[in-house]
């Protein structure tokens, strides 16, 4: 399997995401690790099976939560460069690489 690793930008967003779980419910912080989690691994045993949303950048969707990774495969090291929330606004992230 590929290593994975993330942007800082990307670990930002998430413990955000995480804070913010935790604060409208007590372990819901946790579930949504969880299910980061479970996301990771399907990206690290198939990384080009996602679809690409803008040249070499992919997206692999949470579940149950409104979130998704958006990572890169560069040689053999999945690079996460956000966890976006699905309402928000896609040109936050044309800076990120």
């Amino acid at each position: 399997m590929r290593r994975l690793v993330y942007r800082p930008e990307a670990a930002a967003d998430i413990r955000a995401a995480f804070e913010w779980y935790e604060r409208q419910r007590e372990g819901l912080g946790d579930e949504f690790l969880a299910a980061l989690s479970k996301a990771e691994e399907a990206a690290r045993a198939n990384p080009l099976s996602y679809g690409v949303i803008r040249r070499d950048a992919r997206r692999i969707m949470l579940r149950r939560f409104p979130y998704q990774i958006i990572y890169r495969v560069v040689a053999d090291v999945i690079v996460v460069v956000a966890c976006f929330h699905g309402r928000r606004s896609p040109r936050r992230l044309e800076r990120r690489k």
